[in-house]
């Protein structure tokens, strides 16, 4: 019998894949084994290096972990008391055997959703994988086990503080996210925009600059792994093991890289369809108490944040188109 194939090519074709995104007759012709042989290699080495790292750099925060991220937001973004900033996103893939129109999204083509919450360093700190491309961001928190901690209170969130230059009231911990997402104590989204005050606009704006961390992710991850630029011609579960593994990988990257680095990223994984859904009464109050201190002079600028050319010129057309 022929030898084994030893790990370390494994691991290089792997990552040949991942970073490439070539076919599995590419991979045939070019370490000279057969295609079946590929696609088993892949989806092996993908769960080894998920069940491998996945510990070490994408492990459930602690406490002390939340406060060290909601710092670096506040830093970088502005935005304090908040933990991470949560998105969705469309991986396209060839039609799985016998699934109906389940993963068939809005944008007409298959997929399913890689749901992922970042932190202000755009690495991943939880990802759900595999979710039916026809489900809501929404749909898709709901089901999943961290939708589940973060309605039941069981994430290890610091407790409930004040917002820097102000002593009452004592704020929740947030996550923040888009339209798609229902409004909660722990959940902010952004207010409608039609007939937005300038106190909302400014809210909006602030919510925009933590959320976009999330989507840089993507980008980031995207521009990484070449092989999510095109649909995957693997199997419905060995292509989602190999977007988890990419999700480590890009971790791992990450803190070996550094983050230090002009963060105008874009990606080119589609967004879910968003859809209505009702917030809590509580959230409400949360999003209002947060909306009333940034349009307070001491919530408008703080740290090293300072407004951008853009948002100076956007601030005194706001002034004098309402005569603020």
């Amino acid at each position: 019998m022929r030898d084994c194939i030893p790990p370390v090519e494994r691991l290089v074709i792997t990552l040949w894949y991942l970073a490439t995104g070539q076919s599995l007759a590419s991979l045939h012709f070019a370490f000279l084994i057969g295609k079946s042989t590929a696609s088993m290699v892949v989806r092996e080495t993908c769960v080894a290096i998920w069940d491998v790292l996945h510990p070490a750099v994408m492990a459930q925060p602690q406490r002390e972990d939340w406060l060290q991220i909601a710092d670096i937001f506040l830093q970088s973004c502005n935005f304090p008391n908040c933990v991470s900033a949560i998105d969705g996103k469309h991986i396209r893939v060839k039609k799985p055997i016998r699934s109906g129109s389940q993963f068939f999204n809005y944008k007409k083509y298959f997929s399913f959703v890689l749901f992922a919450v970042c932190d202000a360093n755009y690495c991943f700190r939880y990802i759900d994988v595999g979710s039916y491309g026809s489900s809501s961001d929404s749909a898709v928190l709901g089901h999943s086990a961290f939708g589940q901690m973060l309605n039941n209170n069981e994430l290890d969130l610091p407790g409930n503080t004040t917002l820097p230059g102000t002593t009452y009231p004592a704020m929740p911990f947030v996550f923040v996210g888009d339209e798609a997402f229902a409004l909660g104590e722990h959940l902010m989204r952004p207010y409608f925009i039609r007939g937005l005050s300038i106190a909302r606009r400014v809210f909006n704006y602030r919510l925009t600059r933590a959320r976009r961390v999330v989507e840089c992710a993507f980008g980031i991850l995207a521009n990484k792994w070449s092989f999510l630029h095109s649909p995957i011609h693997l199997k419905l579960e060995t292509a989602i093991s190999a977007v988890k593994a990419a999700c480590v990988l890009h971790n791992f990257v990450r803190v070996r890289d550094g983050f230090n680095f002009e963060d105008s990223l874009s990606h080119s994984l589609e967004s879910p369809n968003p859809s209505g859904v009702r917030g809590t009464r509580h959230g409400a109050a949360v999003r209002d108490h947060f909306t009333a201190y940034f349009y307070h002079h001491m919530g408008r600028y703080h740290g090293n944040w300072k407004p951008s050319k853009f948002m100076l010129i956007y601030i005194l057309l706001m002034k004098r188109l309402f005569k603020y």
